[in-house]
Order: C-alpha cells, then sequence, then structure tokens
C-alpha cells in the first residue's frame, strides 16, 4: 500500500511562525511513519507548511503520487487547514482513504466528521497502532467496525468504535521516520537550523484544568528507558548532525529516578550535545539539576502559570510558589537557564492577581517568561466551565493560539487579557538589567525580535566549548 502523511498547508496566523519564525518537524507524523515502513507500507510525508505549499499544489502532488491512503495531522487552530486538505485530496485521489488525527479529533471526532464531509476515517488518540489495523482493514477490504481507537463513515452514518488501549510499552514504538523530513528546512527565529524534538515520555497524572494533554495521553505517566532515549540522542548526533535537543515531554521529571539516569546515560556515553527540558516545581531536586547541567542540559522550562497562589488552587495545579522560587534558585546554582511560563485569563482571576503574576515573572529570577490567554481546548475542564458558563467569545477554532483571547471570564473581558498579555510581556522583557544581561550573551538579535514582538519563547545559544 502507498500512504500519504500530511502536515497542511496554514493559512492560520499562528505566533510561533509569525513571530518567532519557528517552523518545527511534525514529530507526530514521523512516528506513524516510521511504525508504517516497519509494516512494509510505501510512506511518504508531504510537510506543506515547511514547503509553503498552497492547497492547490498539494493537490497536484497527491494526484501524482494516488497513495491509497491519505492520513492529515491538525492541530485546534489549523483544523480549517486541515479538512481543506482533505477536502482538496478527496477531489484529487477520490478512490484514497482519507484520515485525520491529532488532539482536535480526539475530543470532537463526530462534530469534526460531520463538519468535512470528505473525511473517511478519524483516529482518537495514539495512532502508532491504531494506523497499521486500519490499514489491514482497508487493504483487506474488511469492516472498519472491528478498527479500534477510530471514527469512521459509512453511508451517510458515522460510527465511533470503543477506544484503543494506550501503548504500555513506548520503546516497542521505532524512532521517528525524520529521513523522510526536509530537516534542513526547518528555523528558529527564521534562520535555518537543524532541531532534534524528542518524546521520552507519555502520559501526566496531574489534574491541571487547562491542559489537553493527560486527556490525550492518558493521566498514567509511561516512560521509554533510558537506553532507548539516548540511543535516540546518539541517532541525532550521528545520522543527522543534530546537536541541539529539546525534549518535548509534558512532564520530563515525572520519574525523576528514570531522568537522572537518562541523564547519566549521555555523560557514559560521552554524547557532545546540548538540550532542554520540562517540568513541575515539585518534581526536580537540586542534585538532579546539577546532573542535568553536567549532562549539557541548558535551559529548564517551568511551568509556573500564576504568581497567585489562589490562582494556582483553581488551575488544580498543586505546586506552591515557595516550591517554584526554590526550584528556580537551583536550577541557578547549577547554571541552567529558567523559562517560566504563565497563564493570564484563569476564571476567578482579578486585576490584582494578574499584577501578582507580572511582577512574580520579574522578581523570581527566571532569565524569560512566556505569557498566553488562557486558552480552553475541547477535551479540558476550562473547556466544559467556559462553555457552561458562556464564556467563550467565538466559535473560529483558528484563533485557538493561546496568544489571541477566545474567552472571557467574569471579571476579565476578552480585552483585558490582550492586554493584560502584552504588558506582561513588556514589564518582563524590557527592562534595562534583561537586556543587558543577554546582551553581555551575545544575544541581540533576539533582543530586537522580543522588543519587535514583545515575544519571550527565546532559544537559548549554544553553550561556547573549550
Amino acid at each position: 500500500m502507498k500512504v500519504a502523511l500530511v502536515n497542511p498547508p496554514t493559512t492560520a496566523t499562528l505566533e510561533t511562525v509569525s513571530k518567532l519564525g519557528l517552523k518545527a518537524p511534525p514529530l507526530g507524523l514521523a512516528y506513524i511513519a516510521a511504525t508504517l515502513e516497519r509494516e512494509g507500507v510505501d510512506v511518504t510525508i508531504i510537510d506543506a507548511t515547511i514547503s509553503d505549499m498552497s492547497h492547490q499544489e498539494l493537490g497536484k502532488v497527491l494526484h501524482g503520487n494516488h497513495p491509497d491512503v491519505i492520513g492529515v495531522t491538525s492541530t485546534t487552530p489549523t483544523i480549517y487547514d486541515a479538512m481543506k486538505t482533505v477536502m482538496i485530496a478527496k477531489e484529487s485521489c477520490p478512490d484514497s482513504v482519507t484520515v485525520m488525527g491529532g488532539c482536535h479529533i480526539t475530543f470532537t471526532p463526530v462534530e469534526t466528521m460531520m463538519a468535512c464531509p470528505h473525511l473517511d476515517v478519524g483516529v482518537i488518540g495514539e495512532g502508532e497502532a491504531t494506523m497499521p489495523d486500519l490499514l489491514r482493514a482497508v487493504r483487506e477490504k474488511k469492516s472498519l467496525s472491528e478498527v479500534d481507537g477510530i471514527v469512521y463513515r459509512r453511508g451517510v452514518e458515522i460510527f465511533r468504535n470503543r477506544p484503543r488501549r494506550l501503548i504500555e510499552n513506548l520503546d516497542e514504538i521505532p524512532f521517528p521516520a525524520r529521513h523522510l523530513l526536509p530537516l534542513g528546512r526547518y528555523t528558529v527565529l527564521g534562520e535555518r537550523t537543524p532541531l532534534g524534538n524528542i518524546i521520552t515520555s507519555r502520559g501526566c497524572p496531574f489534574q491541571c484544568i487547562f491542559c489537553p494533554s493527560s486527556q490525550f495521553y492518558g493521566r498514567r505517566f509511561r516512560g521509554r528507558s533510558p537506553k532507548n532515549v539516548v540511543d535516540e540522542m546518539e541517532e541525532l548526533v550521528t545520522r543527522y548532525g543534530i546537536r541541539s535537543i529539546e525534549i518535548v515531554d509534558d512532564t520530563f521529571t515525572a520519574d525523576r529516578n528514570r531522568a537522572g539516569r537518562i541523564a547519566e546515560e549521555i555523560i557514559r556515553r560521552g554524547l557532545d550535545i546540548y538540550w532542554t527540558c520540562g517540568s513541575r516545581a515539585d518534581l526536580i531536586t537540586r542534585d538532579l539539576l546539577h546532573l542535568f547541567k553536567k549532562a549539557g542540559c541548558v535551559l529548564f522550562y517551568l511551568g509556573v502559570e500564576s504568581g497567585s497562589e489562589r490562582i494556582l488552587k483553581i488551575l488544580k495545579k498543586g505546586i506552591t510558589l515557595e516550591q517554584v522560587r526554590t526550584a528556580i534558585k537551583w536550577a541557578k546554582e547549577a547554571g541552567i537557564e529558567v523559562l517560566g511560563s504563565f497563564i493570564i485569563g484563569t476564571p476567578g482571576e482579578t486585576k490584582e492577581d494578574v499584577m501578582k503574576t507580572i511582577e512574580f515573572a520579574r522578581e523570581s529570577g527566571i532569565d524569560f517568561a512566556q505569557f498566553t490567554a488562557m486558552t480552553p481546548y475541547p477535551g479540558t475542564e476550562v473547556y466544559e466551565m467556559a462553555k457552561r458558563e458562556g464564556l467563550i467569545v467565538t466559535d473560529d477554532w483558528s484563533r485557538f493560539t493561546t496568544m489571541k483571547p477566545v474567552m472571557r471570564t467574569k471579571e476579565l473581558s476578552a480585552e483585558d487579557i490582550r492586554v493584560s498579555v502584552s504588558l506582561a510581556y513588556r514589564r518582563f522583557y524590557l527592562r534595562g538589567s534583561f537586556i543587558l544581561r543577554q546582551l553581555r550573551k551575545g544575544r541581540l538579535k533576539w533582543i530586537l525580535l522580543v522588543v519587535r514582538n514583545n515575544l519571550g519563547a527565546i532559544r537559548p545559544s549554544e553553550p561556547k566549548r573549550s
């Protein structure tokens, strides 16, 4: 069988692209491709986003390849582009089976199928086990009713099958098929830069009301073995020449022992890499951060969310500001920079709470800050709350980017939230002390970018090596 996996052309204004010039490899598609290749499937990845390909150009490419199955990935803000891609795919290849995966269709499967009449199948949740089963059913012309983890169309009716069990042993999933991606075209700050994103674990046991990931990957933490993780890191270095690695796990240190053994394995192999990771303030220790630094960690992403203890409780974050201060102190002692993330616009948050968050960010000692508007993604507790209380101000999914306010609260209007996010960036980044510190580190280009766009998700520079 021939399968084409598509990252759709993007017409939505995504801040990571327009503000930061960040275009990262579609890791989810690369995982699916690797799984299918192992099954002997002829698979290609078409990253229309990085190729600046229009929907019409994509249609011509698909028509020329004429795959048996066309799979499209999407996020909530890119769902309209994904649906248009499915329509183009069906028009270009009427006999092909169209499939869509990703968080949005996982949490709105029937609604998405109804809104996209050219879509044959939706994959709910993890796709690495579902796609091979789906392809076998298609190839053997069997009923799709026996394929777990999908929603599908039969005639005018839509059927949702039983859920698929989570993948227990993540080591069984092959490394992403990066050889199918144009790795030289991905960018940071608009410049082509080798990007080594990896996922070392799935699932999060915590209850944060704003995060859809724990619903998508489950509330039980599943971690790859340290050997398997570092094998992939070594492949990035030796096969692809990539030394800058971003661990994109939701909670890298949920199992602190495993995280420590990953660092030890990096050191044992003598891998010449520098990497970033993220976690919670209550899941790190001073010794662990020193070990990370020794293994090449240069930046720690810390989910803080608010400078108000009261709002942290509403968010069900399960941490205290004292734990955050301690974690930042430990990271600084170890020589690791810290990026703190904050959310503005939580139901119940007042303007006074917002100012507490801004001042906490300024005084906490973090190196960089990311401020976002509370965004009620489908599948989250805050989405159900916002729907129930009539707080969502737009039904345009393309605006759900975390930078454009899409909900109000009883305390703050959508405009109040927009102004507060902008104020937070200005108050944090337009400080003389911050600018001077970054100039000393040779980051003039990044400073100019921040001043121009009022955004703070800055990538750390590669450390100088003797």
